[in-house]
């Protein structure tokens, strides 16, 4: 569909896919949405664009990537991609603040900031729809359940926790809200998971995600368990870097 107020992404994404593997692309514009409806109503199809190679009709976008062996994510399938991505990011960042802190990326603030950027990523994806990540949070959290408005302070305070520690400052409100959230959270994900058997989805990056809970879950708040650990020690002197 080409359109004074609107071009079809797919169409767009169509035409290079076919052009990347090679093929001379003559791409009809569908202009008006009676040409549009005609076009369905006459190949028997719901959506466009559609493609034909050699006369064959092969189907919408996605139909085309399986075409080519390509992968295609069908709805409601599970990715770790959007934890992958925040993990990486935050890992990266936290390695460019320490080349720019301390000249090098082999120390163990790098890893502090990795840490605590991860806390802080993650508590934006869950801020993005936090009435929708409250009601997935209520799956499985088990203090959410007995109290439901935890499920829309949790996200601040692993925001809040995350902040702090980046900045290296009032562990003594960091250390205890990490320490809490990640300790509830870690019990409520392995109960769920491990001992109950559940198949859920995971909330750790937002309300609309697909990440299967497991190991990311209990991972990210592993991860809060142990910051908190370590910034206390830091607090105390237990720990002299």
């Amino acid at each position: 569909m080409v359109m004074p107020e609107h071009v079809c992404p797919y169409g767009l994404k169509t035409v290079d896919l076919l052009e990347r593997e090679g093929f001379a692309v003559d791409d009809h514009y569908l202009e008006t949405r009676e040409e549009t409806d005609a076009f369905k109503e006459k190949h028997g199809v719901k959506t466009t664009p559609q493609t034909f190679i050699d006369g064959e009709r092969i189907g919408g976008y996605d139909d085309l990537r399986e075409y080519f062996g390509k992968s295609v994510q069908k709805e409601g399938e599970t990715s770790y991609q959007p934890v992958i991505a925040i993990f990486g990011v935050a890992f990266l960042l936290g390695l460019a603040v320490s080349w720019y802190v301390f000249g090098t990326i082999f120390t163990v603030q790098a890893i502090e900031w990795f840490v605590s950027l991860s806390m802080a990523l993650l508590a934006i994806q869950k801020l993005q729809d936090i009435r929708s990540f409250s009601t997935m949070f209520l799956n499985y959290d088990l203090l959410a359940r007995r109290w439901v408005r935890y499920g829309f302070i949790y996200p601040f305070g692993e925001a809040l926790a995350g902040i702090l520690m980046v900045a290296h400052a009032l562990p003594i409100v960091s250390v205890p809200v990490s320490l809490f959230i990640g300790t509830v959270g870690a019990i409520s994900v392995f109960k769920a998971v491990y001992i109950d058997k559940r198949e859920l989805k995971c909330a750790c990056v937002g309300g609309g995600s697909n990440v299967p809970l497991g190991f990311v879950s209990l991972t990210e708040n592993l991860f809060m368990i142990g910051m908190g650990l370590w910034m206390g020690a830091k607090a105390l002197g237990w720990v002299v870097l």
